[in-house]
């Protein structure tokens, strides 16, 4: 790791830790979108004044730096006049899902750079730092200034060395209940399918537009035909992949999911997992209307190995995955450990039909959360404690 020089702290080290910790605080907003990544702020300077912000908002999205770029180009002060970037952990110098930010950097003609943390993956760690200092770049590191340790909290369990023996995706859990803590509404509610208003509903659409897929099972599909797409028509996205497990291939090639994808709407690929030795007649047919099916090992009673399936997604490049299913699966995946994550929507109509997973949200199973109203519905976000 290239070797830098702990700094003492005079006025002009003050204010940098000052700016150090509002970025952290800022960033730690969308602690909730961009997990498993760590949560990110980034300033650049002209002169000693800041010009522009910006921070690491969603899943897949640019990182801090870039939007801090991006920002700085709209600021109206010329790019020869900026100086100095301020960020709360060291930027990347590999490619993932964007570029690397270290290039970024150094493209912007940035003369110096103020870290608040080093990587804490030991994979990269002081990667970004000696790309910078490589390339000409002052690099100044004020460890301890940004409140780091609470949004990075997830970050770390998914680079645990335990997890990267038996890796899978970071699993966001989503349901809707009622104020009774039932999953299904009254017959006499709505359509008798759907609890969340439609302020939650546009809701879930940005959250299936930070994810890389969308897990569900056949009992879902069967009983809700949904389809599973994302309707965000402000701006294009990637649309999730959709994964159904469907064990017996149960899903019919006449479900929605197969629908084109309507304006403002877009669709991912349908990858349909069953047990091996499937039905040829079934099989042909889903691969016919659109659908890859997919072969894994089951267990005793022929139903899908939740190890195996979250192997498989983790292998085909799944990272963050929006489980949206029924009860049996839900249980299933918190029983197994798979759950990071969770999205509760609670709607204001009382009773209901079917199971409660209100066990899941004792405190002491929670960790950092987020609590909101979103029309007439409560919306609770969290991360699982192991």
């Amino acid at each position: 790791m290239a070797t830098m020089t702990a700094l003492s702290m005079p006025l002009e080290d003050t204010e940098l830790r000052s700016l150090l910790h509002e970025l952290g605080a800022e960033a730690a907003c969308f602690r909730f979108d961009v997990a498993p990544n760590p949560c990110v702020g980034a300033a650049i300077l002209s002169r000693g004044k800041v010009i522009a912000r910006g921070y690491h908002e969603r899943w897949g999205g640019d990182h801090a730096e870039v939007e801090a770029l991006e920002a700085a180009a709209r600021s109206g002060v010329p790019r020869a006049e900026w100086d100095t970037l301020v960020v709360t952990l060291e930027p990347c110098s590999t490619r993932g899902k964007t570029g690397p930010c270290t290039q970024a950097i150094m493209e912007a003609g940035i003369e110096s750079v103020v870290i608040g943390a080093v990587d804490p993956d030991p994979r990269h760690q002081g990667q970004g730092i000696r790309f910078l200092e490589d390339a000409g770049l002052e690099t100044r590191l004020l460890m301890g200034a940004a409140p780091l340790e609470d949004v990075t909290s997830h970050f770390l369990d998914w680079i645990c060395p335990d997890r990267r023996r038996r890796p899978h995706p970071w699993v966001v859990a989503k349901w809707a209940q009622t104020a009774t803590g039932q999953l299904s509404p009254p017959k006499d509610h709505g359509d008798g399918r759907t609890i969340s208003s439609a302020e939650s509903l546009e809701q879930v659409q940005h959250l299936r537009a930070s994810v890389d897929a969308i897990l569900t099972g056949v009992g879902t599909v069967v009983a809700d035909d949904p389809r599973l797409t994302v309707r965000t028509p402000a701006r294009t996205v990637k649309a999730p992949d959709r994964i159904i497990l469907d064990s017996g291939l149960r899903t019919s090639p006449d479900a929605r999911l197969f629908d084109p994808p309507e304006a403002g709407e877009s669709a991912g690929p349908i990858r349909i997992l069953c047990t091996t030795g499937p039905d040829r007649a079934r099989e042909k047919a889903l691969i016919v209307a659109g659908a890859g099916v997919y072969g894994l090992r089951g267990d005793d009673r022929r139903f899908l190995n939740l190890r195996g399936v979250m192997t498989w997604m983790w292998e085909m490049g799944y990272r963050r995955v929006l489980l949206e299913s029924g009860p049996t699966l839900l249980e299933a995946c918190f029983d197994a450990g798979f759950v990071d994550q969770i999205r509760v929507v609670t709607g204001p109509v009382r009773g209901g039909r079917g199971e409660s997973l209100g066990s899941r949200l004792q405190p002491g199973g929670l960790g950092a959360r987020r609590d909101e109203e979103c029309g007439p519905d409560s919306v609770l976000d969290a991360f699982i404690v192991r």
